[in-house]
């Protein structure tokens, strides 16, 4: 089958790959149906992700059928249509029971990163009834795409902001995960949503889609006076920060009211500075890590019931033979791309 293969720092390439096998019983393979290529794929091929194994199939984002299955596994049987889950779990450890699948005793993020991932014809997912989730009729493979990373990531930085009603919630980035953060914070009670973003047309494709209220570029307008003007002075009650840009840290915590939460969805390739002298007495409370993708479920009903739809986030499409072209593009900036479909 073919397949992309993370080489080395910088260097990718599409080869031929046995088709992969069942390996445990809690496996399943699956025939890949569509794919997509996440920032923190970049963040591997650069050479930012120190636990990234080489010679590696890279993706994690994907949807498919599943060919076959172990025997212990119980949910899915041979034609299952489903969708996958970024992040390999037990379901059974002390974190797992408590949600904190990131944490996994015995998984974590493994698609893609320490074991071969889905940019390829078929890929073997482990622990297949965590993480794999059924998909109704009425839901397409391109509809659930971005359930087990994405939408997760936006639902799980919303979920993190505690948020309640009344509340004036910040998602800093328009990008693919700040515009799931914010359609998340909509259907999680949030009363006014502000977005920002240096990109404009960014900010206007939140606007089309109605996930935000107020649209701020703090490359033309001053973001923390706005955000004040908005909130008689108080600052934003909760902050989603799903850029990670060289400064986007920095005005999450300024844009923040005071006993304000901050939620950190964003992956950095530069550490960050906390300045606890110049925010003494502002109480903040940071909320930071991997995403804890456990509402798949939950998301998928979603879509089912109509009440969310991410198919606006594909922006451009390429076949799999063509997937270091598509890396490429992803990669720039000034393309005007959101999300991939790799069919």
């Amino acid at each position: 089958m073919k397949a992309l293969v993370y080489k080395d720092t910088g260097k990718i390439e599409i080869v031929e790959r046995p088709v992969p096998v069942i390996q445990s019983e809690n496996d399943a393979i699956v025939k890949v149906e569509v794919s997509s290529i996440c920032t923190s794929d970049l963040h591997i091929v650069r050479g930012f992700v120190p636990r990234a194994n080489k010679n590696i199939i890279l993706g994690h984002e994907f949807a498919g059928t599943v060919v076959s299955v172990g025997s212990d596994v119980k949910t899915l049987t041979p034609g299952d249509r489903v969708s996958a889950n970024c992040e390999t779990f037990c379901g059974e450890c002390w974190f797992c029971k408590r949600g904190f699948v990131n944490n996994c005793e015995k998984g974590g993020w493994e698609l893609g990163c320490r074991i071969d991932g889905c940019h390829a014809e078929y890929v073997r997912v482990p622990y297949a009834d965590t993480g794999l989730t059924k998909m109704p009729d009425n839901v397409s493979f391109e509809n659930a795409l971005f359930v087990g990373d994405i939408l997760s990531s936006g639902w799980w930085g919303a979920e993190l902001c505690e948020i309640k009603s009344g509340d004036l919630l910040a998602v800093i980035g328009a990008g693919p995960v700040g515009l799931c953060s914010m359609l998340s914070a909509k259907l999680q009670g949030a009363s006014k949503v502000v977005a920002i973003d240096i990109d404009s047309s960014r900010l206007e494709i939140a606007k089309r889609e109605n996930l935000a209220d107020y649209f701020i570029n703090p490359a033309k307008e001053d973001a923390c006076k706005i955000i004040k003007d908005l909130t008689y002075g108080r600052g934003a009650d909760a902050v989603i920060e799903a850029a990670g840009g060289n400064n986007t840290f920095e005005l999450a915590y300024k844009i923040a009211r005071p006993n304000a939460i901050v939620s950190v969805v964003a992956m950095y390739e530069k550490n960050q500075i906390l300045p606890l002298p110049e925010m003494y007495g502002k109480n903040l409370i940071f909320k930071t890590g991997g995403v804890d993708a456990s509402k798949c479920g939950e998301l998928v009903k979603l879509i089912s019931e109509n009440k969310i739809n991410t198919d606006f986030l594909i922006t451009h499409r390429y076949k799999l033979e063509d997937i270091v072209e598509a890396y490429k593009f992803f990669e720039d900036k000034s393309s005007g791309c959101l999300k991939i479909a790799i069919e």
